[in-house]
């Protein structure tokens, strides 16, 4: 068994990163690709290593010979890189093909070594690696029967996104046998090149074989295996998060803020929505309007607070509309004078937006993170505070103060001329009877100190539309934020969302309800993991507290590196006295239940 790797290129895409190098020498978290590739191949005892060699293949060579590597390593030099492609690379490494069984890999794949042994172990003699499409990946995809022959390489006139569904991503990796490449590869290569020139892909002579009765290969789908093409510097960055060190994983994902649908295995508990909403319909209308929305200009603010203003019954100049409720946050903070009463541990949103001096905290004493409407007013009764925020149920402790309560606390604040700021982000997740929001018109009238806010992308379930809604009878308030926000803060599938979404009403209760259920069963089972003290919530998330020796940090770095599943550590929030607390979302129940074996496993 022999490897071939194509490394003729010039990574154009990676800019200043290949302006003298080749595009493999660049570090993925400070090792080459193509010193983690050998070394993976080194470790098989091949007869050979061979490298297609091109575009500062001198520099390329010279590094190689610095490395550590036991297996010959051969080069071929393809002295025409820059005006041919990789098939011309493999046609001049044709002679190798017919020596050997080969394993064929391009540069700029970072893999784990499980792949490798896949291909070995696999009985068959010729493969394509395949992993199921996924909508960020370019390149080759292929089309299988149930017995994992390929049946179809798709062009681009051939691809269909409503067939995604069936496609798989070739790899970029393959196992071809010495039988294979005499027979098959090796020839139709020749007659390809002859034909239609040099200038494209190997994959188009797969293609071709594919045609015939018995093509002679197969492919071996991926499972859980990680890999990645780094074309480009997104790419990089990437695959620089997936195959971090387990220590520094967790910091590389959390500092991403989200982005996790490029990273398909991945089951994210640290972010917090609506899991039961949207329903099918509603994606239905929003999918069928995308094309008008996508090349229209959306509406600006005036309108979008009207749209937002005609769900909670309010005025237009009551409300503003924010590019997530983050925006919103920010302004408002940004508009309002004076010391700030907050509740720790909380939300950092609020406190990042103002000077720590300027911070009065209430440090909640309760073992579970209780706290009541009497114990704050009686608390700041005697502070010198101009405003006072409660996020109601409270992020990340749950912890929920009635309706009815919360209205003591807002005239009580009226009284002594504090702004009373609540987020209800959370509130409709509470277990309550009769409506727990704010946001009706009688009660924003009557109270002008009021300021609500709520995140339309956690209770609705839309993170990726960035809707919020702020409002308060303050009319300058709101005014002074609609100038200091720009005028297309929302963009027009935010805004059509806003207009239809009041259809759903119905849909979204019955989530809600059904949620609520869910939420009940998590927690039930939460209290089978062991160590794990689980403190009631009213939100769409649960806090709990490691009792046993490994930390909430531990934690969370262990389920991301094993499992592929993201908590929130909250190790790093004020507030908790050096105890170790985590955050995890209420999801579905299939995920809940992956989440609870897997804190079974890592904390047994």
């Amino acid at each position: 068994m022999q490897a071939i790797i194509l490394a003729a290129g010039m990574g154009k895409r990676l800019k200043e990163l290949t302006s003298n190098a080749t595009k493999c020498m660049v570090e993925v978290n400070g090792v080459t690709m193509i010193e983690r590739a050998l070394s993976q191949l080194d470790a098989l005892n091949l007869e050979r290593i061979v490298l297609v060699v091109g575009y500062e293949g001198k520099k390329l060579m010279e590094y190689i010979g610095t490395l550590d590597i036991k297996t010959p390593v051969q080069y071929v030099d393809n002295d025409v890189y820059y005006k041919t492609n990789n098939i011309y690379s493999l046609y001049l490494a044709k002679d190798y093909l017919l020596q050997d069984d080969t394993l064929l890999l391009e540069s700029d794949i970072i893999f784990e070594s499980a792949i490798l042994e896949r291909l070995l172990n696999n009985p068959y003699p010729s493969l394509a690696l395949v992993a199921k499409y996924e909508s960020w990946m370019d390149g080759t995809v292929v089309t299988l029967d149930e017995e994992d022959n390929i049946i179809g390489f798709l062009g681009k006139k051939d691809f269909k996104f409503s067939d995604v569904s069936e496609y798989y991503k070739t790899v970029n990796i393959y196992k071809f046998s010495k039988e294979f490449s005499a027979s098959h590869y090796v020839p139709f290569l020749e007659a390809y090149c002859k034909a239609l020139g040099n200038n494209e892909y190997y994959e188009q002579v797969l293609k071709v074989i594919t045609f015939l009765d018995k093509p002679e290969i197969k492919a071996e789908r991926l499972e859980n295996e990680s890999w990645y093409e780094v074309d480009d510097v997104q790419d990089l960055d990437i695959a620089e998060s997936i195959f971090a060190e387990k220590s520094e994983k967790l910091d590389r994902f959390n500092k991403r803020f989200g982005g996790y649908w490029r990273y398909p295995r991945l089951i994210d508990f640290c972010y917090l929505v609506n899991p039961f909403y949207p329903n099918q319909k509603l994606v239905d209308e929003m999918q069928a309007n995308f094309g008008r929305l996508l090349c229209d200009y959306p509406s600006g603010m005036n309108v979008n607070s009207l749209l937002g203003a005609k769900y909670y019954g309010l005025h237009r100049e009551q409300v503003c509309v924010g590019n997530g409720a983050a925006e919103l946050i920010k302004s408002l903070m940004e508009n309002l004078d004076g010391k700030v009463g907050m509740i720790y541990p909380t939300f950092e949103e609020y406190p990042h937006r103002r000077r720590e001096k300027d911070i009065v905290p209430y440090w909640i004493k309760d073992n579970d993170f209780r706290y009541s409407a009497d114990e704050l007013m009686d608390f700041y009764s005697d502070k010198d505070i101009k405003i006072l925020v409660l996020i109601n149920p409270d992020n990340p402790s749950g912890n929920y103060i009635e309706k009815k309560d919360v209205l003591r606390i807002a005239k009580w604040a009226e009284q002594r001329d504090i702004r009373f700021v609540v987020d209800e982000s959370f509130v409709d997740f509470a277990d309550t009877k009769g409506s727990s929001t704010l946001l009706e018109e009688e009660i924003i009238k009557e109270h002008n100190n009021l300021i609500v806010v709520k995140s339309i992308s956690k209770s609705f379930g839309v993170p990726g539309l960035r809707l919020g809604i702020l409002a308060s009878n303050d009319l300058n308030l709101i005014a002074a934020m609609k100038k200091d926000i720009a005028i297309w803060n929302i963009n027009s599938f935010a805004e059509f969302y806003m207009q239809i979404f009041e259809k759903y009403k119905s849909n979204y209760e019955e989530a809600i309800e059904k949620f609520k259920n869910v939420r009940k069963e998590y927690a039930e089972l939460l209290t089978q993991v062991p160590y794990l003290r689980v403190i009631p919530s009213q939100a769409n998330y649960v806090m709990c507290e490691l009792t046993g020796k490994m930390t909430s940090r531990e934690l969370a770095e262990e389920l991301l590196d094993k499992y592929n599943i993201l908590i929130k550590d909250l190790s790093n929030k004020n507030g908790f006295d050096g105890k170790s607390y985590v955050r995890i979302a209420v999801k579905r129940p299939e995920e809940n239940k992956k989440l609870v074996e897997a804190m079974k496993d890592v904390l047994r």
